[in-house]
């Protein structure tokens, strides 16, 4: 942690609001102070925050979390602007300046958008500015929505590479059971990101302000490691929590990242949180990509699911039905069907022409 340049820290709703009545102009002031000493040190940092729809709730008057869309993102167009005001006044008094960014999945998932957002967030740092990314969601929709600012906060990881994703929240870390129910819960303070018995240990929602759980933090976790980046949950009530993890000091829940990162391209791949269609592998196949650095073939294929063109992000299940990978397939829907099964010397004589001999190409292929 000592040797981490580059972080993305995120607050979640119940850290930056009064219990959800408006925000707590004074938390995010002591954030503030704490990311103005990391700069000095020559650290770079990106905020991801929730808050604009508790503070658009209660701006509005609203006690309760609307279900409705239209009402959720009225709600977050309001709560922006109360959200942008205390960030900038707060860290202006540090001389810092902040810059807001509002992503949706939908601008991840698109190559070109990946890469301006990768480029515009990587200018401010440059430039000395703190980033303040929040989730879109006077645009959002279901199919484009992050669902939670965690998952967020660990494609933002991804996306600038950074060394550390530090998720601060209302509990001091994971624990073996609910702290809430079971009194003789232990706190976890380290564990490999991706173990699948962390989900386990992890499962529960969130309050009736905040959208994620425990579960989305562990998920985020085992996301951001993609990209090699440890991974600290802790409480954001603990005195200067961000200085301290900086400097190396043991705080919460540390997950390390023990694999080796991936490659830019592959890595988003792995990041889309939605796909196109699914094709259900024979064993042979799905072995052939497990041991990698091998292309699909369509002879590997048993079933397609799902409408997609050529170049669409497609899962690939093994016949159990797990997902092992994911990639760029090479021709559409009805086309995959024709040739599922079939070896790759006669796709030409089904389809007319041949474009790849590979259903999936390698170099568009990340194991999962």
């Amino acid at each position: 942690m000592k040797e981490a340049k580059r972080f993305v820290v995120k607050v979640g709703s119940a850290l930056v609001t009064n219990r959800g009545e408006g925000l707590d102009a004074s938390a995010i002031a002591r954030w503030a102070g704490e990311v103005s000493k990391l700069r000095q040190a020559g650290k770079e940092i990106v905020m991801v925050s929730s808050g604009a729809i508790a503070e658009g709730m209660q701006r509005l008057g609203w006690t309760r979390r609307p279900h409705a869309m239209h009402e959720l993102q009225a709600a977050a167009a309001v709560g922006q602007m109360g959200l942008v005001q205390v960030y900038e006044s707060c860290f202006r008094r540090h001389g810092l300046h902040t810059a807001q960014v509002l992503l949706t999945h939908a601008d991840l998932a698109d190559r070109q958008r990946y890469l301006n957002a990768r480029s515009t967030l990587l200018t401010l740092l440059g430039l000395g500015i703190i980033p303040v990314i929040n989730e879109n969601d006077t645009v959002v929709t279901d199919e484009i929505r992050f669902g939670d600012n965690d998952t967020l906060a660990a494609l933002v990881t991804n996306l600038v590479e950074a060394d550390c994703l530090i998720i601060l929240t209302d509990q001091e870390g994971l624990y073996t059971d609910d702290p809430r129910r079971n009194p003789r819960a232990t706190l976890i303070r380290s564990a490999r990101a991706g173990e699948s018995r962390l989900e386990e240990l992890a499962g529960g929602t969130g309050s009736t302000i905040a959208k994620g759980g425990m579960l989305t933090k562990v998920l985020a976790a085992k996301r951001a490691a993609r990209s090699g980046a440890q991974t600290v949950i802790a409480a954001g009530s603990e005195p200067d929590v961000l200085v301290r993890l900086a400097a190396g000091e043991a705080i919460g829940t540390l997950f390390t990242a023990q694999t080796t990162p991936l490659a830019a391209r592959k890595q988003w791949l792995a990041d889309h949180l939605q796909v196109a269609g699914r094709l259900g592998l024979d064993a042979g196949a799905a072995k052939a990509l497990r041991s990698g650095g091998k292309s699909l073939l369509p002879v590997g294929v048993k079933s397609v699911e799902g409408e997609f063109d050529r170049g669409a992000v497609v899962a690939c299940l093994s016949p159990e039905g797990a997902e092992i990978a994911r990639g760029l397939v090479n021709y559409n829907a009805q086309e995959s069907r024709r040739i599922a099964g079939r070896a790759s010397s006669e796709i030409e004589a089904i389809l007319g022409y041949i474009d790849e001999p590979e259903l999936i190409h390698r170099d568009n292929l990340v194991l999962l």
